[in-house]
This record gives structure tokens, sequence and C-alpha cells, in this order.
């Protein structure tokens, strides 16, 4: 029995690879889904749990898991508890769209849970659309994750955050009507399609001048030639698109060089980790988007959100947690009442007004939400603000 499962598995993998390779008018023709249990509700976490963005993906679990428990010990989904099966890609695109195959093809689940960076899901979304299982990534930002090349949406893919070009237009207002900045350094990370998207947009909608625009590759320690550069420059801010792992070690040695102007960046910002790397004065006057924070006025759910979260893990919550803990309550939204996977795909595309952790919202006709968008400042390492940003997302 063992091996005609195995050999099932690998020839549906290499049918999902064919399919890679080539070229097809609709992937998703033959998608069937998997047929759901009477008993249990089977989600999978395709997660980034080592490797370089592990923070993100480790807290995103966490959010994931706090929430699984709650939902069953209400009773779980139409009396069907849910059953996680939790796989870790190494924060490696291959290894993300492997881990896909395994949870939709060998574990049978009927929706997926993550990757939770843009990279990883892209590799991933091609086999929720050749085998009808949903794909939502929780933090996932890149603006055609959902979306084919001839503008159609992917019917099997969603995300429970912002995407890039909706970020880049945030901080453009921000900077410009909060800031009334108008200079700014442009300074992002030319290796990351998540990076390369924000800058994209804010150079489209900032409206003033762009004094210096230069790039830094992912994996980079030293940042001071290009700090240098701008030090002595006539600017009000620098805008810095790009992950903590850099981002953390740029503020800090811009600090130590006597850059004073504030640091503004997208959620990629959003981790402990970054005020680790850049030391907690230097994270000072830093400014960063994202969808959830502790310092606005919360609904009740959010309220009990955090105050479980610190209970069981001893630290707030940070908007990664938040949003794959939304994530779980939006698949078990719509798995109510389905039989199979496809029918939950199918009422996530009409998820409205969902009350969720990170603000109320609905999932527009690209599997993208609306929602508001924050930008939180940090002071010595803390967050001391929190401030809507009202845009019309484009």
């Amino acid at each position: 029995m063992f091996k005609k499962i195995a050999l099932g598995g690998l020839v549906a993998l290499s049918a999902i690879t064919l399919v890679a390779c080539g070229k097809s008018p609709d992937v998703t023709a033959n998608a069937k889904g998997n047929e759901s249990s009477k008993d249990t509700i089977k989600i999978g976490v395709n997660m980034e749990l080592s490797g370089a963005v592990a923070a993100y993906g480790k807290a995103e679990l966490n959010g994931i898991e706090l929430a699984v428990d709650e939902i069953n010990a209400a009773g779980g989904v139409d009396g069907r508890k849910i059953e996680l099966i939790t796989k870790d890609n190494k924060s490696e695109t291959a290894e993300a769209s492997t881990t896909a195959t395994n949870l939709a093809v060998l574990n049978h689940v009927d929706a997926i849970i993550g990757p939770a960076t843009s990279g990883a899901t892209a590799a991933s979304s091609l086999v929720s659309q050749k085998t009808g299982v949903l794909l939502l990534s929780p933090s996932g930002t890149q603006d055609n994750l959902t979306i084919n090349t001839d503008g159609t949406t992917k019917k099997y893919v969603f995300r429970t955050t912002f995407k890039d070009s909706y970020q880049g237009q945030v901080l453009a207002q921000y900077v410009t009507d909060n800031m009334k900045a108008k200079k700014v350094v442009l300074y992002y990370d030319n290796s990351s399609d998540y990076a390369q998207g924000i800058a994209a947009e804010f150079k489209r909608q900032y409206k003033g001048d762009i004094v210096a625009e230069s790039t830094f590759i992912a994996g980079d320690k030293d940042y001071k030639a290009a700090l240098t550069r701008f030090k002595d420059l006539d600017y009000d801010a620098i805008v810095m698109p790009g992950y903590y792992t850099e981002t953390g070690i740029i503020t800090k040695q811009a600090r130590e060089m006597g850059i004073t102007q504030p640091i503004l960046g997208p959620d990629g910002f959003s981790d402990a980790t970054f005020v680790q790397l850049a030391g907690t004065k230097n994270a000072t006057d830093v400014y960063y988007v994202s969808g959830y924070s502790t310092k606005v006025n919360l609904s009740n759910k959010a309220t009990a959100f955090i105050a479980n979260f610190k209970k069981r893990y001893k630290e707030e919550p940070n908007m990664f947690a938040a949003l794959a803990y939304d994530s779980v309550y939006m698949v078990a939204e719509a798995a109510k009442g389905s039989k199979n996977s496809t029918e939950i795909a199918d009422n996530l595309a009409k998820l409205k007004d969902f009350e969720g952790v990170t603000g109320t919202m609905t999932i527009d006709d690209q599997h993208n939400p609306i929602k508001p968008a924050l930008i939180v400042k940090m002071e010595n390492g803390a967050e001391a603000s929190a401030t809507p940003v009202e845009v019309t997302q484009k």
C-alpha cells in the first residue's frame, strides 16, 4: 500500500512539474480538489520555519496554532475539528513548491495557509491552481500573486495582507501628507521582487523630489559606502523597501554615522529582529506599513486575541501572527457547509465584511482583502503610535 501511495504522489508531482514547464491556457480546467472528511477539516501549513526569514514563519505558525485551538475548543466548523499538517519550506522557493504538492496531493488537505513570503507563494501557487486546493498567504504581498499574466484572477490563490503597490501608495501618501517631506532618499533591495514592487509604486505616487536612489542586495552586511553618499544630501526622509534582515542593519549603520532623518519602510520591518539588528536606541523615528497594531482602537476580538496570545507565548503578537490568525478564521468561515476544497475556495472568494483582528475585510475580485492600512512609528525600539492611512487601492 505504501509503495502505491508514494508512486501515485510521484505521478501527480510529475504532472504538476510538466505543466509548470509548459504553457496551459487554463491550468484549473482539471482541478478536482480534495473531498473533505466528515470529521475533520485538514489545513496544511506551508511555512518558513527555518532559513533566512524564519522569524515571519514562526510568528505566523504561532497565530495559526492559537486560532485552530480556539476554533476546536468552540466545537470546530460544523462539528468538524481542524487538523493541522505543518511543513517547513526552509525559506526556499523550490522547497515551498514541493511542500505545497506534498500537502495537496499526499496529505489531501482542504486548504493551505502559507507561505509567508511572495517568492515562496508564487512558487507554490501553480500547485493550488492545478489541484484545486486553495492557497491563502497571510503576508505575501507581490502584486501578481493572485492574478494570471492575462489579468484574470487565479481561482485558488488568495492573500490576507496588502499587495506591494498598495504599500508604495501608503508610504508615498504618508511622507507627503503627514511628514510634509518634499525630498527623500530611496534605498531598496534590488534582489527582491517585494522591495522592487514597493519602490516602483512609491516612485509613481510620490510627487516630491527623490534626491538619490540606490539599491542593496539581500545578504549584504556593509552599507556604509551608500550611506556616506546620502549623509550630506538635503532630504527629509529615507524610504527603504526591504526585509528586516537587511534594513535593521542599515538602520544601525545609518544612525551610527549620524544620519538622523526618519526612516520609513514596508511591513518587512515588522519583526522584533529588526530592533535586535538595529539596536534599541537606533530604532527611533522609524516608520513602517502595517495592517495591525496594538496602539489603535481595538475590537473586542482583537483585544481577546492579544490577551490570549500573550498568555500562551509570553509576548505581544506582531502583524504576521495576527494575519495568520485571521487566515485560519477566514478558512474556517469559508469551510462552513463545504464538501470539498473547491467549495471552500468558492466561499472564500465571496467573503464579505469579515471581522478579523487586522480589521474588517472583504475579498475583492482579485482575491485581495479590502481593509485599512496603518503606519506604525517606533521610538527606542518600541511601537509608539499607529496612524491610519486611507488611500484608494489600485
